[in-house]
């Protein structure tokens, strides 16, 4: 009988110690994110401007961002920031840049979507 007791005592204080843990981690997880998300944001957008008269290097960079913001949206445990990270790469993945002149539409466009993300992001990790 004691040693029924006992397990279950341990039992119990195993599972409120691991879900404690996931909390801790979860909350460790969406922290970090909430660290990486508007630098790599901000990365991109700065990368983008600095190529805005070469249509291919901007092409190349605005797929860096997909990328890496992708990554990050994959890896967010909290549902709000993954969606939050994830509508701003389906908006960068519909830009088109084939010349200067989009280049340049391109470049306001960036910067309007990742200001607006930021905004659904810094929301996501309040």
């Amino acid at each position: 009988m004691r040693t029924l007791a006992v397990t279950t005592a341990l039992t119990a204080f195993a599972l409120l110690s691991a879900t404690g843990c996931a909390e801790t981690a979860e909350t460790m997880d969406k922290a970090r994110t909430c660290i990486e998300a508007p630098k790599a944001i901000s990365e991109t957008l700065d990368r983008v401007r600095r190529v805005v008269n070469d249509p291919d290097a901007m092409r190349e960079e605005i797929s860096a961002g997909i990328t890496k913001l992708r990554d990050l949206a994959d890896k967010a445990a909290d549902t709000t920031l993954r969606e939050a990270l994830q509508g701003l790469t389906d908006r960068l993945e519909r830009i088109q840049v084939s010349d200067v002149q989009q280049a340049a539409k391109a470049a306001a466009q960036v910067a309007k979507d990742t200001a607006e993300y930021l905004n659904k992001i810094r929301e996501a990790c309040l």
